[in-house]
């Protein structure tokens, strides 16, 4: 069994099998390095030593890796020992939790028959409480219940306090901070009174648990090893419990790797990982899996030289023994639309040499970057689907916007009418039905819901709004303007209704973009309603009657996944590094390490495409303009020669990037413009 491991992972497989209190051991795994097959090995191998098997704890951060993890080590076993007992301790950190707490949770208070709450039921309860505290009813905007339960979200994983939550991830909410500590203590207060848990308290009850010195020997006692996979995606409250089940480190193996920390977002911290060995004394061994089955040298060379510039790192050198002459390409095109026909050129080309298109990805940093790339797959009949984030069209906020220019093209569609109402605050569907009445009877003017008398929180955003369609209404008010007046409009809604407000407002921007390729409105609703681009969800299956069909991926979707041939769209400041990483360093980190992780899914052909100019929609003092785009800054002058740098198809090179200077397309913006 031994055999079928390479050296380091063959260390790490039999890491002190034979000592009664096992040291802690940290595997930084490369990407492509064997991961899952070494683990799956190391499980065997404690089995085989001896190790009673419910006494092993194994964490993963889904259920399909734990059955995939636990499937390999039975197998492994099962050559050896027919009759071995199974590995009951396996799973998710919150499946596990779930299990520990109900076993536990007597001695906290804490009732064995408690119940869990999905996002939809937490959401809900919270409005309750947010509803009897009287902040529904503000003289100023308080947040809606998905933000409330995303900062009390954030909260909870990174063990920040609520000042510094809001602070750096929710900055518009910071002037509730007061009411929204009230809010939690009622939202804790109603889920005890209930016996219910939402998904985040699984891991805040456990934390607390092991807080108890006697719970946390008892609990600890269970497990004689405890394994974890992907250590780098855990957050501040995971580590500190498993710090707590194992202070001195014995049985504890993490398996992952620095360089693919990508989810900060999440509240993960590449901090738990690069911190690890040093939590012990002695400090716990570090193995090094190097060796990559997926890529071919070329492309690992360049993917070394990008990582090898972060300031910080476990120093490893990934290296392959599938050679090849073919370099990845760094492919300067003119702008966006000819960055879309090269890459379909490429894939189309790749095809005819057999290469299928499921073997092949675009990847991108936001799920917006690919809106042209999907209207010109769509036009030429090239299936796909999409993973990481909506269908780009029913994404709420885009759908929140079309509504306001098909309400306008059509007074009497009263869906569209339902849904724009409906944005207000205070407005629920008997208004609009009263409202759409009224419209009627006024011969479909829309200045006549001027006189129709709207709900005291509404008043403001309703007069506007009677503007808005009014104008959008008049014929003299020019198409090419249209979609910027609503979004003047929808902005503050936006920034009130949902999370992730830049990104949101990044995929306006684009709907305005492909606007400017329609003469009128009219031929716009109809050409989207008629002709949509085909991106479909992450739970979605592949397009009917279609037996092949291309990969578009977020590269945070794309994490753990591998093709042939992989496409990354927008190698640029402002777009990997993203502009929302501006002026945070460790957030620039993490884009780097973001494009490491898109490079290191190509097997054999590696595309990183720059266009040297943006389209940038309708600014206040300069209109539309597209600007000259710097190359990453995470590709600077140094790291040129791993690349075959080509231009499509007669690009000009800009300058290249100096990491002192490389700005961002949003400062660049605000240099400009002020």
């Amino acid at each position: 069994m031994e055999d079928e491991l390479n050296p380091q992972q063959r260390e790490a497989a039999v890491h002190a099998l034979q000592v009664a209190h096992s040291p802690p051991l940290l595997v930084i795994a490369g990407a492509g390095s064997g991961k899952t097959k070494t683990l799956a090995h190391r499980v065997a191998q404690l089995i085989l030593s001896g190790v009673d098997p419910s006494r092993i704890l194994l964490l993963t951060f889904s259920r399909r890796a734990a059955q995939e993890m636990v499937r390999r080590a039975r197998a492994l076993v099962q050559r050896v020992v027919s009759n071995a007992r199974p590995l009951l301790w396996a799973g998710t950190f919150h499946s596990v939790a779930n299990r520990l707490i109900r076993l536990h949770g007597n001695g906290f208070g804490l009732a064995p028959e408690f119940t869990i709450l999905d996002r939809s039921d937490a959401e809900d309860l919270l409005d309750v409480v947010r509803t009897q505290q009287g902040l529904a009813k503000t003289d100023r905007r308080f947040p809606r219940k998905a933000t409330c339960l995303a900062i009390y979200s954030r909260v909870i994983n990174e063990q920040f306090p609520l000042s510094v939550c809001l602070k750096e991830n929710f900055p518009w909410c910071g002037a509730w901070e007061e009411e929204l500590q009230g809010l939690f203590r009622g939202y804790a207060a109603a889920k005890r009174q209930r016996s219910v848990l939402d998904y985040d308290d699984l891991l805040l009850a456990w934390f607390y648990l092991v807080r108890e010195p006697e719970i946390a020997r008892r609990m600890s006692a269970r497990f004689d090893h405890i394994l974890v996979d992907e250590y780098q995606d855990t957050n501040a409250l995971q580590a500190a419990i498993l710090l707590a089940l194992k202070p001195e480190g014995y049985g504890l193996t993490v398996v992952g790797d620095d360089a693919q920390a990508i989810y900060s977002f999440r509240g993960a911290t590449v901090r738990n990982i690069f911190d690890f060995p040093s939590k012990f004394s002695p400090t716990a061994r570090c193995v090094r899996l190097e060796r990559n089955y997926r890529s071919t040298q070329p492309i690992l060379d360049a993917a070394n030289a990008v990582i090898a510039l972060a300031p910080e790192r476990f120093a490893k050198n990934l290296f392959s023994t599938r050679t090849s002459a073919q370099q990845p390409r760094l492919v300067s095109v003119e702008d966006e639309s000819f960055q879309a026909q090269y890459i379909i050129e490429r894939i189309l080309e790749h095809r005819e040499a057999g290469i299928a298109l499921k073997q092949q990805a675009v990847l991108m940093r936001a799920a917006h970057h690919s809106d042209a790339l999907e209207l010109e797959l769509a036009h030429r009949q090239i299936p796909f689907v999409k993973y990481g984030g909506l269908r780009f069209l029913e994404a709420a906020h885009v759908k929140d916007l079309l509504c306001i220019l098909r309400w306008a093209e059509n007074p009497r569609d009263t869906i569209a009418a339902f849904r724009v109402l409906q944005l207000l605050d205070g407005i629920g569907p008997a208004f609009a039905e009263r409202a759409c009445e009224h419209l009627g009877r006024s011969r479909f003017e829309f200045a006549s819901l001027g006189d129709f008398p709207a709900p005291a929180p509404a008043r403001t955003d309703w007069t506007a709004l009677t503007a808005l369609l009014t104008r959008l209404r008049d014929a003299t008010t020019e198409w090419s303007t249209q979609i910027d007046l609503c979004r003047r409009w929808y902005t503050p809604l936006l920034e009130r209704r949902y999370e992730g407000v830049a990104a949101r407002l990044g995929d306006l921007n684009q709907l305005e973009s492909i606007a400017r390729s329609y003469r009128t409105r009219e031929a716009f609703l109809s050409e989207l309603t008629l002709d949509p681009p085909e991106a479909t969800g992450d739970e979605a299956g592949p397009p009917l009657l279609d037996e092949d069909y291309l990969i578009l991926s977020t590269i945070h979707s794309a994490k753990g996944q591998e093709w042939n041939a992989v496409y990354v769209l927008n190698v640029l400041d402002g777009c990997i590094p993203s502009d929302m990483a501006a002026g945070d360093q460790q957030q620039i980190e993490e884009e780097r390490r973001l494009l490491y992780v898109a490079m290191t899914r190509a097997k054999n052909d590696l595309y990183l495409m720059q266009p040297l100019k943006m389209f940038v929609g309708l600014q206040p003092r300069f209109g539309d303009r597209h600007l000259y785009a710097p190359r990453s800054r995470f590709l600077p002058d140094s790291v040129l020669s791993w690349f075959e740098r080509i231009s499509y198809p007669d690009a000009h090179p800009v300058l290249s990037p100096e990491p002192a200077l490389a700005l961002d397309l949003s400062a660049r913006l605000r240099d400009l413009w002020g």
